[in-house]
């Protein structure tokens, strides 16, 4: 009996599997901590963005009325463009309708 292969034998203990639960669990609470974090990050720099409108508004740099009118025109805008392309996909989808039927044709 060799005393090198007797000492170099390491015993291998699986861990129960609460461990395996706990690990899980903590992986759990980090990634809600990280998503808390980035939605912390966000509120807060949001809060720095609505300051500084607060500021330009009560500094009168802006009027919100004038703000408002050109928000009502552009989310119409928006209304028409979003109309302009839905025509365009049906008309596409229409053309490559009668290319497939012009390939099975074939």
């Amino acid at each position: 009996m060799s005393s090198g292969s007797s000492g170099s034998r390491v015993s291998r203990v699986s861990a129960p599997g609460e461990w395996d639960r706990l690990e899980l669990a903590v992986r759990r609470l980090l990634d809600e901590y990280a998503a808390c974090r980035r939605r912390a990050d966000a509120a807060e720099q949001r809060i720095v963005e609505l300051e500084t409108a607060l500021h330009a508004v009560a500094a009168g740099a802006v009027d919100p009325l004038e703000l408002r009118d050109r928000v009502d025109a552009l989310e119409a805008e928006n209304r028409s463009l979003r109309e302009r392309l839905e025509r365009a996909r049906a008309g596409v989808g229409r053309i490559v309708a009668r290319l497939q039927f012009m390939e099975d044709d074939r």
